[in-house]
């Protein structure tokens, strides 16, 4: 299963969401690939910062900003469980081979008015997507709500109009996030009984449903 994450707009989340993704997959004994196709290698970052601190190694993550990533990407995902495709953040050439290369597409959207109304370019090349690659699924993850906000209840219900359904679960705005990025960890690492990790782990499970 190869799994994008992607979105026009930068500063959503992507970088985060997919090393704590492919975290849990590893956490339930499958292997996976993290695919920096982010020309500003935040996940590169994150696994080097991760190397230097003395660390395991949970996963595996290369670069590959490349426009032929819809013909490679398929080639690394011959050789583990899963891929997951942490995307560039704007959409070029590189997004659009990201979006063939993909079984399943998660668009991470902010609950802001502006992050809702940008999504609608991501849907449309979604739907554009869609001509070559019937099979392609996707979904939005409501990222970084602020708890007990009206407008994380607004933003699910205006994704909701836009015809391709957020998942059901939520990840909220926590520090710990930030904490495990500057650590080279993942929010299980720091505190594993932590509401972020709780929302990971079920992020992950409706995830891994779509993929079944």
């Amino acid at each position: 299963m190869i799994i994008a994450l992607l979105n026009q707009k930068g500063g959503v989340g992507k970088t985060t969401l997919a090393t704590h993704l492919a975290g849990e997959f590893t956490r339930s004994g499958e292997s996976v690939v993290v695919i920096d196709a982010d020309p500003q290698g935040s996940a590169l970052d994150w696994s080097q910062r991760r190397s230097q601190t003395g660390l395991p190694r949970l996963f595996g993550v290369v670069g590959l900003a490349r426009e032929t990533l819809h013909l490679e990407a398929p080639e690394i995902a011959r050789s583990v469980d899963h891929v997951v495709i942490d995307g560039p953040p704007r959409v070029t050439a590189l997004a659009r081979s990201a979006l063939l290369a993909a079984d399943l597409v998660l668009i991470p959207v902010q609950p802001s008015p502006y992050d809702v109304w940008a999504s609608s370019e991501m849907v449309a090349l979604v739907n554009e997507a869609l001509i070559f690659r019937p099979t392609l699924r996707a979904a939005f993850i409501v990222n970084r709500r602020v708890t007990r906000t009206v407008i994380g209840r607004e933003a699910r219900a205006t994704l909701t109009e836009q015809r391709i359904a957020p998942l059901a679960a939520e990840v909220f705005q926590r520090i710990v996030f930030a904490e495990s990025v500057a650590a080279g960890r993942l929010a299980f690492e720091l505190d594993a009984d932590s509401p972020a990790a709780r929302e990971i782990a079920a992020l992950a499970a409706e995830v891994m449903g779509l993929a079944r």
